[in-house]
């Protein structure tokens, strides 16, 4: 009998127990999740809650004037592009590169005196060496570099260490002093240099010619002569221009990286033995030891739009492209005067058009969303709330206008992803949760301002310029890298769009 009784307790346990978890799972399905992150939404269920689509009204836009500062520290672009939806693109890189120490001798000291190396020793060769930071393009068809010399002269500007360079500038050319041809998928290989003791991968090596080696080699220390100080030094060798003569993808490289130098080959007697050895001339971004001055820099970049879909696109598309680049104007005009209720979610819905060159041009990693406030000045400034709600900010105040720990991609989006379309097509899309923001239209009345979209390399903000603050961020894509195609806010079948799940009150 008590067997009974507990055979029968334990079968009561195990019904409640069904029936919790059928209840439980039953709620469950009634979640929604969004598509950023994980977050929970409550169920649409269209008596308390519903889901609503608004439309996006859409138009395209061409940054013409860029002026964005690559500094000397930061990755530099290099390469030729020619892209048959956004058209070509070609970059330059430019820089000086000198000796650690003045006055500067080979080998050991005393060794470059009256013009001459010591006896026994000589020239071997001229590398300029570039680090290698990756592509973006084709790589299967591989890159054609030229060296040139810069000018002492160079329009006034380019030796001056308080003249700001953006991408627009560029130091007339002087004497060609080298060439090669990279193969960028062999970049990542080891190879063996200097008499085959050294070795090097992920660096661009471009031998240059002879005579510009024996120029170096016919130098010495003593009197007014390039190697005694900087500032002769820079009269003699003002920097070099690497421009591409041929290719269809960009390079990237970082003059501040190791790799990157001038390596001076040459043969000295060492305990009497002849010995093949180099010597590193390379950037200085502060003031060195010898009084070396900071070295200038500059990265060049044009692009070239004309004639290319970019610059006469359809209603039904809009083309974003890194920096310098273009962008897509957004105007949602449901949110103006909508009734007061609970915003779970509105999240703005970005589809890439399927292009068969995307394989090869790559979609940006990062899109940017912000506010276009058109007062007596059209200028832009950050998204209320949502870029990062752990953080506060506000774009109005000068002293905390953007997020102190950047964009949290995590809740806000905008960072790039993958999916199939209805057609079965891989295709890339974007996400932007602008939950708080919509809110806040709704409850506290703010202006439903028009948006932009973008890719930038640096977010740039220079109404929040002054002595504290650049009123720039960094944007998290790579100069010049990534551009896609997407859907309007017309478009059919990738429709951009606001979806909104609230509640009404």
């Amino acid at each position: 009998m008590k067997l009974f009784f507990v055979q029968k307790r334990i079968l009561v346990i195990a019904i409640i127990t069904l029936l919790f978890f059928s209840y439980f799972n039953s709620g469950c399905s009634k979640l929604d999740t969004t598509d950023i992150g994980s977050e929970l939404l409550p169920a649409v269920d269209n008596i308390h809650t519903f889901d609503t689509l608004l439309s996006i009204n859409t138009s395209q836009g061409i940054s013409n004037i860029d002026s964005t500062i690559v500094g000397s520290v930061d990755d530099q672009v290099l390469g030729k592009i020619s892209d048959p939806l956004f058209g070509s693109t070609q970059a330059s890189v430019f820089v000086q590169l000198k000796p650690s120490y003045f006055p500067f001798y080979y080998g050991n000291a005393m060794d470059t005196i009256n013009n001459s190396l010591a006896p026994g020793t000589g020239f071997d060769s001229v590398v300029l060496c570039l680090s290698y930071k990756g592509f973006w393009g084709d790589s299967s068809v591989p890159v054609g570099l030229d060296v040139w010399s810069v000018p002492v002269n160079a329009g006034g500007l380019w030796d001056s260490l308080y003249q700001p360079k953006n991408i627009n500038y560029a130091p007339p050319l002087g004497s060609k002093l080298g060439s090669a041809t990279i193969d960028v998928r062999r970049l990542g290989d080891f190879f063996k240099y200097a008499n085959k003791k050294d070795s090097a991968s992920n660096q661009i090596r471009i031998k240059l010619s002879n005579s510009f080696a024996n120029s170096l080699f016919g130098l010495d220390s003593l009197g007014n002569n390039p190697f005694r100080s900087d500032s002769l030094f820079r009269l003699f060798q003002n920097g070099f221009a690497v421009t591409v003569n041929s290719g269809n993808s960009l390079l990237y490289t970082n003059f501040t990286d190791s790799t990157s130098k001038l390596e001076v080959h040459y043969r000295r007697k060492n305990a009497g033995v002849l010995d093949t050895t180099y010597t590193a001339f390379r950037i200085y971004t502060v003031l060195g030891s010898s009084m070396i001055a900071p070295s200038v820099s500059a990265n060049n970049i044009v692009r070239n739009r004309a004639g290319y879909p970019v610059n006469f696109p359809t209603s039904n598309e809009v083309y974003v492209q890194s920096s310098p680049g273009t962008y897509a104007n957004l105007n949602i005009p449901g949110l103006s005067g909508l009734s007061n209720r609970v915003i779970h979610r509105a999240e703005i819905i970005m589809e890439q058009i399927p292009d068969p060159t995307s394989t090869q041009f790559t979609a940006p990693r990062i899109l940017y969303l912000e506010l276009k406030d058109t007062g007596a000045t059209i200028k832009y400034k950050p998204v209320y709330l949502d870029l990062n709600p752990g953080v506060v900010y506000d774009p109005d105040n000068l002293n905390y206008f953007f997020p102190s720990s950047g964009v949290d991609y995590t809740y806000h989006g905008g960072y790039v992803r993958d999916k199939t379309d209805q057609f079965g097509n891989p295709i890339k899309y974007y996400n932007f949760n602008i939950t708080r923001y919509v809110q806040s239209i709704v409850t506290q009345h703010i202006p439903n301002y028009p948006l932009r979209v973008s890719a930038p390399y640096k977010i740039e903000y220079p109404q929040y310029i002054s002595s504290f603050d650049d009123g720039k961020r960094a944007g998290n894509n790579k100069l010049s890298y990534g551009r896609i195609k997407l859907g309007s806010g017309t478009n059919a079948n990738y429709k951009m769009r606001l979806r909104l799940v609230y509640s009404k009150l």
